[in-house]
């Protein structure tokens, strides 16, 4: 039997419906922007994994570091104990994060970031016994797979068979181009209507990725902050995805003005090789939690928590960022990525172009059906395949995330099989 056929007997994956989802295919390694399956047949990941791996395959770098760190300490309970790695890479987080974030939380994947982060606003509130129930969100939101990040997540096909077992959530529109009053009306509505009962609004900054890539302004968000905190209502910024340079800076919420009160974290944290996610908080969170009331203490926690092997693996990922060719490669890929959507954008096959930092992203025309679930998808993603590139669409929305080392000529490959893709396959 092959790796595939091996995989298929034992394996269930995720996001695939099993009984009819092709053979997965076999990668054996990976270098740089490159993965080759058991055939050595090469792919450009120009997805980079999931969003995760922003340096690139089997990075040296990171790669020694986690060897040497294995050598020394491999784990240890995070409960009453401590270890350099974790220290320093927290020390070094808040360094790159804006100055109102002090304390720094770990736990194990994006999801459970928001989970985190979720938990720290519900009990801030009941600390002071001024219980607050409710979030604000956006409408077509994804936070995680988990039950609270799903609560503050779109209802959809995804969360379905579990909406009796979700929280309610106060949803408002993304303030996009022409709806940015819109919205903060509808924040403004969402948080009369409820009063002293609004506990956190949580966003992701300028860029909805699971949504469709959908893309606002760094002006209008900073409008929705500032009336949150005029309302003394926490503000939570899900930067698992926008962080570590995506949108062309090290942080979304470095394009806006107001500061968000906590930050989830995660994808890019440690170059996309180890699962790791972090929420840091203001000083203002973490006092609420300073009692001599035990009950008041935060229990959450995980067996994993801050791994020093985890850990090393960020802190090499933060080597390579302190790199100045790091943000030098960022915003050469924004301006290739930028010269493509000016290139395509009037194409009659296309209804809408855009791109920030990194990121491009395309709607093709379909008047049938604009879901995830859009024909479109499982024809370009197999037509992608078939040229050597790794592109997973969104329904009819097709984009490119590359790592970073990602070359010139790679990229336009990329851009030109989207081209092709548009012109020979798109009716």
């Amino acid at each position: 039997m092959t790796l595939s056929e091996r995989d298929k007997a034992v394996v269930w994956h995720p996001y695939t419906q099993m009984k009819t989802a092709d053979l997965p295919i076999a990668i054996v390694r990976g270098e740089g922007t490159y993965l080759f399956d058991d055939t050595e047949k090469k792919y450009i990941d120009a997805v980079s994994s999931w969003w995760v791996n922003v340096h690139g395959h089997a990075h040296p770098h990171i790669a020694k570091t986690i060897f040497a760190q294995l050598q020394t300490l491999e784990h240890v309970i995070f409960a009453g104990f401590t270890h350099a790695p974790a220290v320093e890479l927290s020390e070094r987080l808040l360094k790159k994060l804006p100055n109102n974030q002090q304390k720094i939380f770990f736990s194990d994947n994006g999801s459970t970031a928001v989970e985190v982060a979720l938990k720290m606003a519900f009990q801030y509130w009941s600390n002071q016994n001024l219980p607050r129930k409710k979030i604000i969100a956006f409408k077509d939101a994804y936070h995680g797979d988990t039950f609270g990040a799903m609560s503050v997540s779109a209802r959809s096909a995804f969360t379905h068979p579990f909406f009796p077992f979700l929280f309610d959530v106060l949803f408002i529109d993304i303030p996009s181009e022409g709806s940015e009053n819109k919205a903060l009306e509808q924040l403004k509505k969402a948080v009369e209507e409820n009063k002293n009962d609004v506990a956190a609004f949580i966003f992701e900054p300028l860029l909805q990725g699971t949504a469709g890539m959908k893309m606002y302004q760094p002006s209008a968000l900073d409008d929705l902050l500032t009336y949150c905190k005029q309302k003394k209502i926490i503000t939570i910024a899900d930067e698992v995805m926008t962080g570590f340079g995506r949108t062309g800076k090290f942080f979304a919420t470095h394009y806006c003005t107001q500061k968000p009160d906590i930050y989830c974290l995660s994808k890019g944290l440690t170059g996309g090789t180890m699962a790791m996610g972090i929420t840091s908080c203001a000083q203002f969170i973490y006092d609420a939690f300073l009692s001599d009331d035990k009950l008041k203490t935060f229990f959450h926690g995980h067996s994993y928590t801050a791994n020093p092997v985890t850990c090393a693996a960020a802190l090499a990922s933060m080597d390579i960022f302190d790199d100045p060719k790091t943000f030098e490669n960022i915003h050469r890929i924004e301006k290739l990525q930028k010269q493509f959507i000016e290139k395509i954008k009037n194409n009659p096959k296309i209804k809408n172009a855009r791109c920030i930092g990194t990121v491009a992203a395309i709607d093709l025309y379909n008047d049938t059906n604009t879901s995830y679930f859009n024909e479109i998808r499982d024809k370009a993603y197999h037509y992608f395949l078939d040229k050597g590139v790794l592109l997973r669409p969104l329904g009819n929305i097709i984009y490119i995330m590359p790592p970073y080392c990602i070359s010139d000529e790679d990229l336009r490959y990329v851009q030109d099989c989207i081209e092709k893709f548009i012109a020979e396959e798109m009716i």
